[in-house]
């Protein structure tokens, strides 16, 4: 067999693997969920501090802090989320979620991924399944990371244009200022156009000449990216957070949760699909009860103010906020007055973007040691996320070695949660 004969075999057997791969795929379109925000609190938060008060057990259980009554009639949240619980009639929180894996970067992988770790694959992100299906709109990234990619935040076997965009800045910093997005020091607005219009030259020319393999287009495509965004003032202008009314800035609060939760609702407002932010350290294994009080003030005020100011502008409809962490905390009172690691059972919090408000999924026991009623998976959470946007989570993408995989390993939706 000559190399022309292999060649034309080998393309013939590709697009057969690519035909098979097409039919496997759906037929994939917006869903409800137009965009979302997720919102990612690392380290393990204690879901007895927060989301799901065990007020009713022993003191070693129940923990330090007192409760309060949301808009919910019967439902209380901890003391800690006095803001939060006035929108609970918007939210849907699980208090059932579970996963096997107490080390942090395992349960990462699960809460970013929908899947659980293997050392023979690294799995996308849900943010960049979301940008890998649906793309650019209005000349910004589809998945954007505020201040930076988060562990397991990242493309996974994908091509690495489907990583995020990482602002590398802090928001609440006086001096925050997004990278990438203005010209450099020294050159002109003609100069740019004469490089933009040299490199296209470039471009044009390999692709005539060769094949160009999936490093090359990812380099590509990064730069084709920055050019819209450097060239288009609307896209530009979707990161100036001082735009924005100082007075909604002091509501949303004028630290991390604050100027993060702002700019992530600017994003998706100006056309982000996928915004990704994380907030706090909540890997208390001591003195839980200042620690908790302190980091959730801000963001108590923070996300209520979210939830309320997406609803005021229309978009909460259309916007899926997610706020989620890697496990929650031992049942008891460890002996430095703080909680350990604890996957079997934990909670997280949805909104928007076709989620039934007011509702509360599952139920962990009295102790809050492990579910009681309907445990709510990873595989649970992903391929509702995933439903909600309009992406089947049965939908096969390409992995190393031309394996087809699902988004989701198994495509169970929790439609109780479903508007």
């Amino acid at each position: 067999m000559n190399r022309r004969n292999f060649i034309t075999l080998g393309s013939a057997g590709l697009l057969s693997l690519e035909a098979l791969l097409k039919a496997k795929e759906f037929n994939n379109k917006e869903g409800k969920a137009k965009s979302v925000i997720n919102i990612y609190l690392p380290g393990g938060m204690a879901h007895h501090e927060s989301w799901d008060p065990k007020y009713l057990a022993p003191a070693e259980y129940r923990g330090p802090l007192g409760t309060v009554n949301t808009n919910i009639p019967g439902e209380r949240f901890s003391e800690t989320l006095k803001h939060t619980a006035k929108v609970a009639d918007k939210l849907a929180v699980i208090r059932s979620m579970t996963h096997g894996e107490a080390a942090h970067e395992r349960g990462t992988h699960n809460m970013m991924t929908g899947y659980k770790p293997s050392p023979a694959l690294t799995y996308p992100s849900i943010g960049s399944v979301v940008s890998e299906q649906f793309g650019i709109r209005k000349n910004l990234p589809p998945y954007i990371a505020i201040p930076a990619q988060s562990r397991y935040g990242g493309s996974g076997y994908l091509n690495s244009k489907h990583s995020p965009f990482s602002i590398g800045s802090n928001p609440e910093s006086s001096n925050f200022r997004v990278r990438d997005i203005s010209l450099p020091n020294g050159l002109s607005p003609e100069r740019f156009e004469s490089r933009k219009a040299m490199r296209a030259a470039v471009d044009e020319h390999f692709t005539k000449v060769e094949e160009k393999n999936a490093r090359l287009l990812a380099v590509e495509s990064f730069y084709s990216s920055a050019y819209e965004l450097i060239s288009s003032p609307a896209a530009r202008a979707a990161f100036e957070l001082d735009k924005e009314p100082q007075k909604l800035r002091d509501e949303y609060g004028m630290n991390a949760a604050g100027q993060r939760f702002l700019l992530a609702r600017r994003l998706i407002e100006s056309g982000v699909r996928f915004v990704s932010t994380t907030y706090g350290g909540w890997d208390h294994h001591s003195n839980i009860k200042n620690n908790m009080t302190r980091q959730l003030a801000p963001f108590d005020q923070a996300y209520a103010r979210l939830i309320n100011d997406l609803d005021e502008r229309g978009l909460l409809e259309s916007t899926l906020v997610l706020v989620t962490t890697e496990f929650g905390r031992t049942p008891k009172i460890n002996s430095n007055a703080g909680r350990d690691h604890w996957p079997r059972v934990f909670s997280i919090a949805m909104a928007g973007g076709g989620i039934k408000g007011g509702s509360f999924y599952g139920k962990s026991d009295p102790t809050g040691s492990e579910p009681e009623e309907d445990p709510f998976t990873v595989n649970n959470y992903a391929a509702t996320a995933y439903h909600l946007l309009g992406i089947d989570p049965r939908t096969e993408l390409m992995a190393p070695g031309s394996r087809p995989i699902r988004v989701v390993d198994s495509p169970d939706i929790v439609k109780e949660i479903l508007a």
